[in-house]
């Protein structure tokens, strides 16, 4: 017996017992107002709300904030017109040069703000993170309590996905909050009526 079995043997007879799961416990958040309570936790966290009807609103909308602006990019076909820079290039450094990117998300959460978005409507995985100003579009009647939710809603999901909360910030230097420090230095997120 070489001297790597020996240890093995050792750890195979020498483990802890089994020891059964916490019972997972379930907190409920009773808001009154489902999406009043997405719009004051994203308030609070520097990101702008903006209600629209319909993906032509959206389009209106996005030209009057971001009429100024280039290098626009996004992921949702209706936007097409207003978008100036494409995503079709394969190499993720090109998108450093992304001012605003408006992107689908599937869904938000109210007790944090928290939106949920996956590679299902991501080309590259880099785009939230790289953009200087960042816009998710979630349907309306697609807002869920809390995380608990959130996560029974993702129970079948596969592949890449993660929570974006609020713009980039930081205020480890002096405590002074930073925002846009490491990341997107803006976050808007439409509210589509008619999904």
């Amino acid at each position: 017996m070489t001297s790597r079995e020996r240890i093995l043997q050792q750890i195979k007879l020498n483990k802890p017992a089994e020891t059964q799961l916490p019972e997972v416990k379930r907190f409920d958040s009773l808001y009154e107002n489902t999406e009043d309570k997405f719009i004051e936790t994203l308030t609070a966290i520097y990101t702008e709300v903006i209600v629209v009807k319909d993906y032509a609103e959206l389009a209106q909308k996005a030209g009057e904030l971001y009429a100024s602006v280039v290098n626009r990019a996004t992921t949702i076909p209706a936007l097409g017109n207003w978008a100036d820079f494409s995503l079709n290039n394969p190499d993720p450094h090109a998108l450093e040069m992304i001012e605003i990117a408006i992107l689908q998300a599937e869904f938000g959460v109210a007790e944090n703000g928290a939106v949920w978005i996956s590679d299902a409507h991501l080309p590259h995985r880099a785009l939230p993170f790289i953009t200087q100003n960042l816009a998710f579009v979630i349907p309306r009647k697609a807002i869920v309590n809390n995380m608990h939710d959130a996560y029974e809603r993702l129970a079948d999901t596969t592949g890449w996905g993660c929570f974006i909360s609020g713009p980039s910030k930081t205020a480890d230097i002096e405590q002074s909050l930073v925002i846009g420090a490491h990341g997107a230095r803006s976050l808007v997120i439409f509210l589509l009526e008619e999904a």
